[in-house]
């Protein structure tokens, strides 16, 4: 049985408000610069969602249709992240380790989880909901497949060398 669009925009609202909170909290527990800017630029993305959900929930509400307008995002694609790795391998910037990565790495981990999650269920939402509300989920799962990406990469030189992925290396324009 197929989930309808009220509730599914619903239930995307409730894991875009645990994602924002999960990475608000992140980014004022984080010590490391680098890493508070990652959380920061993900806890705005998040909270856009949110904005752009509950417009279109209202929407849906008062006219029984949904408006594909565009849901922009400052991550890059998950594909130009992959890349962006491969060219910093070697000219990333030494950085100090401390007590802090610990608990910055457990607060990614934790990230990474409830990403996983989000995108889970927008994957779902797409093959699921009626045909008229696919294609605002569809936009998420790209959106979360960048997101994904990018903690999935701070992780790995967070817990690999000791070094935060240069964030500020990315066209945050992108979209």
């Amino acid at each position: 049985m197929s989930m309808s669009i009220e509730k599914a925009i619903k239930t995307a609202i409730e894991f875009e408000t645990r994602v924002s909170q999960l990475y608000k909290e992140a980014k004022d527990q984080a010590k490391d610069p680098i890493g508070k800017k990652v959380f920061g630029v993900l806890v705005n993305e998040e909270l856009g969602h949110l904005d752009y959900l509950n417009s279109r929930l209202a929407e849906w509400k008062e006219t029984g249709t949904i408006t594909q307008t565009s849901l922009k995002t400052a991550i890059p694609s998950k594909e130009t992240i992959l890349q962006e790795v491969d060219k910093l391998e070697g000219k990333v910037k030494e950085h100090d380790m401390d007590r802090h990565h610990g608990s910055e790495l457990r607060m990614l981990q934790n990230a990474l989880e409830v990403e996983r999650e989000t995108s889970t269920f927008y994957k779902k939402m797409v093959s699921e909901i009626p045909a008229e509300g696919q294609q605002l989920f569809s936009r998420f799962v790209e959106i979360e497949e960048g997101h994904l990406a990018i903690v999935q990469a701070e992780i790995d030189y967070l817990s690999g060398p000791g070094y935060w992925f240069d964030f500020k290396e990315f066209d945050l324009a992108g979209g």
